[in-house]
């Protein structure tokens, strides 16, 4: 069958993505693209078409790290390169297997070399293949986070360091970097997200037509894909051909001040972080004004440039939605797309007479605003720093008492908007694990760092070279060893075991009755729980959602790494009726024995955010109580966070907490503590730069 790449324009549609991935064949400084979108939209067909379309390299002959004949790199590991000869050959496309290992990115010894001839010789890894190319990343968000760190050291730097197993190797490591991602499998890490040049959000057409021809094209070449591609042949060497007469115009486009005052006004406007927004936006608008055949940047170019380097680094969180207001950019455009910028107003408002002082539109003057009157409302409208939820009819003053509940009351109360979520304490399942790698808690991890060898525990699964060479030496006279070659037994084989950190499935049981409906109570205990949330989005767990109130018990979310829908149910949460207390414990018991099952490595914190309180029959509170001493005989890792609250406190959820056998914590030392760690980072950071 042959192996005939499927054409480039012969995808349908996908026009923004198309673009991305053109702008950065034309300049790679724009720093790669990230493609985010549902699956089976044809990401990664896309991406691998692409390599069809580069302009073929220039490479040292012989030289295992690409290095280019005109400008060779001083520290290949390869050995100096003055005078070699040259080989022009396709760039190359490395694809990132998700569950790839950190010596296959990074390179290492050379076990055949170093067994057979006894020499430390260096294996080169991806990052050494993909230099001058095309690293892609299938599923990037799903990639270890050990992985990322790796991959955002090369990426910033340009050159790989490897420090391992006795190999000291340093080389040079510039790649495009492309990534495609479901973003219902969970969010990408805020600092690798921050190193995509680019991002493009895709979705299925939903046209008939559309659709018809993406099937039709692709039954065409899956029959025959040789006959398919030769189809589109001549407009792939035309697309071709014009990247490369973009390349070569690109060093004459000019950036205008014109242009780069209103790219760095809009990166300003939209409060992206950092700097590395504005440079990745002048290196767009640059390539998008070479696509075209310009040699000037206009504000068209700054606008798409703006649409497609942004979206992804005005985020302040995982639960904000990616995207641009397009009016604010085109009233940000308009504001600044002037030649000169205005100078400094030198008149002064308050003496003006043809300003705004008080001499135009005071007070006393007719023709003016009128000014606000006396009493409540003044000062509601003259604070801007007044909670714009609490309107002139809830003042204190004013609010009248709220409505006493009926007997018995079971009434569900309108959903409660949460307060802003902060830093929390970090809280970990005791021990050690095995399960997939996160940021959480600790565990054997098959991504860790090696901590210490050991005799292989049935199938040897990392080899621990040095130990292994140790075990061996003392019996090579023994065994007749002969040359440079070691002689190696089965008993000499040790294997690495490696410490890292583990994700865990953090399952919150939520009291949503209504002992916990008080409005400014539950925005606060809903905060606090977004806060957790976000906590669990930044160490990689799984997260899932159990409310009790009324009669019952329900699985508001189950275990997902998605944990944008965790906040959007959070959101929602009705509140109001009894307190069953047993219930909800109950149903975490089930819950987590299900996903026991399905996943037994993964490690479960279970976290009860309620005040303690059971209602709902004369035993309820020895029910809750059996139920915690349940989840507690089987070991499950536990916090209480406790949302009692007024001067007399009756301490349920702290007696639940010992149930469960595992700390109880308020509202307020749930912020306190974040606060502390933010304290005592910002010191161990100053104390550092001081050392430095």
């Amino acid at each position: 069958m042959s192996d005939a790449r499927y054409p480039f324009t012969a995808v349908v549609g996908m026009a923004d993505l198309r673009l991305g991935l053109l702008l950065n064949a034309v300049s790679p400084a724009v720093g790669g693209v990230l493609v985010r979108g549902e699956k089976g939209t044809a990401k990664s067909t896309m991406v691998r078409a692409l390599a069809g379309l580069l302009p073929s390299i220039g490479t040292v002959a012989d030289c295992r790290f690409a290095c280019d004949p005109a400008a060779p790199d001083p520290q290949c590991p390869d050995g100096a390169h003055g005078g070699a000869a040259g080989l022009e050959r396709p760039a190359h496309l490395v694809e990132l297997p998700v569950g790839v290992s950190e010596d296959r990115i990074v390179g290492s010894l050379d076990l055949e070399r170093a067994l057979a001839e006894g020499v430390k010789a260096y294996e080169p890894g991806l990052l050494a293949r993909a230099h001058r190319g095309v690293l892609y990343i299938d599923e990037v968000n799903l990639l270890q986070d050990h992985l990322v760190d790796l991959l955002l050291d090369a990426a910033a730097m340009g050159r790989s360091y490897v420090e391992r197993e006795g190999v000291s190797v340093r080389h040079a490591a510039r790649f495009l970097l492309v990534g495609t991602m479901n973003p219902e499998e969970g969010e990408l890490r805020p600092q690798l997200l921050d190193r995509f040049g680019l991002t493009v959000e895709i979705a299925a057409t939903r046209d008939p037509q559309e659709r018809a021809e993406v099937v039709r094209r692709r039954l065409a070449y899956d029959a025959d894909p040789a006959g398919f591609a030769e189809r589109f042949a001549e407009e792939e060497r035309a697309l071709a051909e014009r990247i490369t007469a973009a390349r070569e115009l690109l060093p004459k486009v000019e950036l205008t001040d014109t242009a780069l005052r209103q790219i760095t006004a809009v990166c300003a406007a939209f409060e992206v972080d950092g700097l590395r927004a504005d440079i990745v936006m002048a290196r767009t608008a640059v390539a998008l004004a070479a696509w075209a055949g310009r040699t000037e940047v206009l504000e068209e170019d700054v606008r798409k440039a703006a649409q497609l380097a942004l979206p992804h680094r005005r985020r302040r969180n995982p639960f904000d939605a990616p995207g641009l207001d397009e009016e604010q950019l085109d009233r940000t455009l308009e504001e600044h797309a002037g030649a000169e910028e205005d100078g400094p107003d030198d008149t002064d408002p308050d003496t003006d007479p043809d300003g705004g002082g008080p001499q135009d539109g005071g007070p006393d003057d007719p023709g003016g605003a009128p000014a606000p009157a006396d009493g409540p409302d003044a000062s509601a409208a003259s604070d801007p720093a007044r909670d714009a939820s609490q309107t002139p009819e809830q003042t204190p003053e004013q609010a009248p008492p709220p409505p006493r509940p009926a007997p018995g009351a079971g009434r569900e109360k309108a959903p409660v908007a949460s307060a802003d979520p902060y830093r929390t304490r970090l809280f970990r399942v005791p021990g050690t694990g095995r399960g997939a790698m996160g940021r959480r808690s600790a565990a054997e991890t098959d991504g860790g760092h090696t901590v210490r060898a050991r005799r292989p525990q049935g199938r040897l699964a990392r080899l621990h070279l040095t130990a292994t060479l140790q075990a061996a030496a003392p019996h090579q006279a023994a065994r007749g060893r002969s040359g440079r070659a070691l002689v190696l037994a089965k008993d000499d084989l040790r294997e690495q075991v490696r410490r890292g950190r583990e994700s865990n499935l953090v399952l919150f049981v939520v009291d949503a009755s209504g002992s916990m409906a008080a409005r400014q109570r539950m925005g606060a205990v809903k905060g606090a729980v977004l806060s957790l949330l976000m906590d669990a989005y930044q160490r990689r767990d799984k997260i899932g959602m159990i409310t009790f109130r009324g009669t019952g018990a329900e699985l508001a979310l189950p275990p997902t790494s998605s944990v944008e829908v965790g906040a959007a149910r959070l959101e929602q949460l009705p509140t109001g009726g009894r307190t069953p207390l047993a219930a909800g414990l109950l149903r975490a018991h089930e819950v987590l024995r299900v996903e026991r099952m399905r996943d037994p490595d993964r490690r479960p914190l279970l976290v009860v955010v309620t005040d303690g309180r059971a209602t709902g029959g004369r035993d309820a509170l020895a029910q809750a109580e059996r139920a915690a001493g349940l989840l507690a005989g089987q070991g499950v890792a536990s916090v209480v966070l406790d949302c009692e609250s007024g001067h007399v406190r009756l301490g349920l959820a702290r007696t639940l907490a010992a149930r469960l056998g595992g700390p109880a914590v308020t509202l307020d030392e749930l912020r306190a503590e974040g606060v502390a760690a933010l304290v005592r980072d910002h010191r161990s950071v100053s104390t550092q730069r001081k050392a430095a």
